[in-house]
Formats: C-alpha cells, structure tokens, sequence
C-alpha cells in the first residue's frame, strides 16, 4: 500500500526530500554471492565485495549513501525493499534469476515507488531464451547489462542523474 501525504507525495518521496545526502540501495539476488568463482567465462573473475567497494567509493565520490544487500532468498529482498523504500533515493538491483519470476519484487519496486535500475552482469539476450523476459523491464527507469561489474557503476551514475534531476523538479 502506498501512503500519500496530504499534498500527494509518498512517504517515500517525502522522505528522499528531506534528506541531505541523497541514498541509493544496491540489491544483488541469488548466486551473485559466488562471484568470482561462478562461470567466470559469464559473470568475470571479480567478487561481489570488490564489486560492493568500487560501489560504495564511487558513491562516496558521487556524495551518495550507498546501502548494498545480497540474498539467495525472494522474501529477504522484498522485505529489505520494503523497509527501505522511504530512506532511498533510487534503488539498483541485480534480481539475477529472480528476473524472470517474480512478481513479488516486481510488486514491491511498484509499491514503494522509488525509481528502479536492473542491471545484470552478461548481457541476457545473448543467452539462453528464457532469460530474456524480465518481470521489471517495464517498470525500471532503465536497464543495464553486459558490461560486467561496470555495469554496477554506470547504474551509480545513472542514479546520480536521476537524483539531481529529481531535486531540481520535485
């Protein structure tokens, strides 16, 4: 259910208003834990904590919070989704296989309605075709893909773009 104030902002958006330093959460889905040794000939040799640091220090240079959470689990990324929506400015999230199934977190990105960027490490449309159906595409500001870790910090620029552009349009 999504609140709105008496002038018709969300809480969500009430909240990203009031505070200073603007605040961005990545969330990594199933598997992204294995990185570094999973396929690495797909997903690349670096490690989701070296992805995590080059996330947080670019924010840092960005003057963004960066959050980051990673679960194997569909009903721990809702709920963290849910008890961030009014602390972030913008969410990133990797759902990995999540990304063709689920509704939940298709539902929560709607419900607490905070601008949303999928990114996913290979680039799914040269992969197999099941990969290619996304249950957020649609509801994402934009997505990212096939760049590798890098794409991590493009969707932190990105992120950086729309928060400025937000503060300067309300």
């Amino acid at each position: 259910m999504v609140t709105r104030t008496r002038q018709g902002q969300t809480k969500a958006a009430q909240g990203a208003s009031r505070r200073s330093t603007p605040a961005v959460l990545v969330i990594h889905g199933p598997n992204l834990n294995l990185l570094g040794t999973r396929e690495p000939e797909i997903y690349g040799r670096t490690t989701l904590a070296e992805i995590d640091r080059q996330i947080v220090e670019l924010g840092r240079e960005l003057g963004i919070k960066v959050e980051t959470f990673q679960s194997n689990s569909e009903g721990q990324i809702v709920d963290r989704i849910q008890d961030a929506g009014a602390e972030i400015d913008v969410l990133i999230i990797n759902p990995a296989a999540y990304t063709h199934t689920s509704v939940a977190i298709r539902d929560v990105i709607s419900a607490v309605e905070v601008p949303a960027i999928e990114v996913h490490l290979s680039n799914v449309h040269k992969r197999e075709a099941f990969r290619h159906h996304s249950t957020i595409a649609d509801i994402a500001e934009g997505r990212i893909m096939g760049f590798g870790a890098d794409g991590y910090l493009l969707a932190l620029r990105a992120a950086s773009r729309l928060i400025c552009a937000k503060r300067k349009n309300p």
